[in-house]
């Protein structure tokens, strides 16, 4: 079965990297591979564009708006940058919890997409950027091929970018293929909250107002408001909020810079309010949270 043999390639490829638990970036393949022996406490993260193929175990992903349980032999496909809480549910050390997370082009989408044709029953789909649905069996033998192919230089270079694209392809031929068009549709409701939230991300420490944002995308300001929560589970001012807060905790432990210099890069005009937002969302003050780092 391939869902077993892409177990044993990702847990193969753990073990040669040293790392018995958590996760790791795949520099050859640009993917990231997971592996939990236990389950753990909530993660707040960022899903960016991806499918995550969950190979044994099970995990909970949630926002304000919902909380999904993703199980062995489903598949998340996230179309929009997108702050969560995750957390493992199932895993234990005979049974661990494995996952693989292949990184999305939306260019190669773009690029594809007029090739496919729709479906011929169109289905009102689900505006929410988190999409679950079981793994289709011919995206599990791509993905084992690709891995195959990232092995040698040879191949990496010249067969591994075609099975990508057949990758890309399969998702858009696939159940979620429609929500991935409207994606890419430039006039399309997704395509203008994916340009908005993709502003926020680019300008994080400058204060929003709503309605520039829906200005910008050419919404009235009541679409636009409701429609972002639609697609992200949050409002837009919080979804701010949550992006700082994240990329502050990486800013914690990643450099030595002074925790007021952090909260003021990341757009905090009080130092103050940034210690209590941040203890708030990740359960300990920044100061600690770069302490226990540093005890890692």
């Amino acid at each position: 079965m391939i869902r077993k043999a892409l177990v044993t390639r990702v847990s193969s490829l753990l073990d040669q990297s040293g790392l018995r638990e958590g996760a790791l970036f795949h520099e050859d393949s640009g993917t990231h591979l997971l592996r939990h022996e236990a389950p753990t406490g909530q993660n707040p993260t960022v899903y960016r564009p991806l499918i995550c193929l969950i190979l044994q175990g099970a995990k909970e992903v949630g926002t304000n708006k919902r909380t999904i349980t993703v199980r062995a032999g489903q598949s998340l496909i996230v179309s929009h940058a997108l702050p969560v809480v995750s957390r493992i549910t199932e895993a234990a050390p005979d049974l661990p919890y494995v996952a693989l997370v292949f990184p999305l082009d939306l260019d190669l989408l773009r690029s594809l997409a007029p090739a496919v044709l729709p479906s011929s029953v169109s289905r009102a789909s689900e505006p929410f950027s988190i999409h679950l649905c079981d793994t289709d069996e011919e995206i599990e033998d791509a993905l084992w091929r690709y891995f195959s192919q990232c092995d040698t230089d040879a191949t990496r270079r010249l067969l591994a970018p075609i099975t990508a694209r057949e990758i890309h392809a399969r998702l858009l031929m696939g159940p979620h293929g429609e929500t991935l068009h409207k994606l890419l549709w430039h006039e399309s409701t997704a395509s203008r909250i994916f340009q908005a939230t993709r502003d926020i991300q680019t300008h994080l420490a400058r204060a929003i107002a709503v309605k520039e944002l829906a200005r910008d995308v050419g919404m009235s300001s009541s679409a636009f408001f409701e429609q972002f929560k639609a697609v992200t589970g949050t409002s837009p001012l919080q979804y701010q909020k949550d992006l700082r807060l994240l990329r502050a905790r990486e800013a914690l432990q990643t450099s030595s810079a002074k925790v007021s210099e952090i909260a003021f890069g990341v757009g905090y005009e009080s130092s103050a309010q940034f210690s209590r937002e941040y203890s708030r969302k990740f359960g300990r003050s920044p100061r600690h949270d770069r302490e226990l780092v540093a005890l890692e």
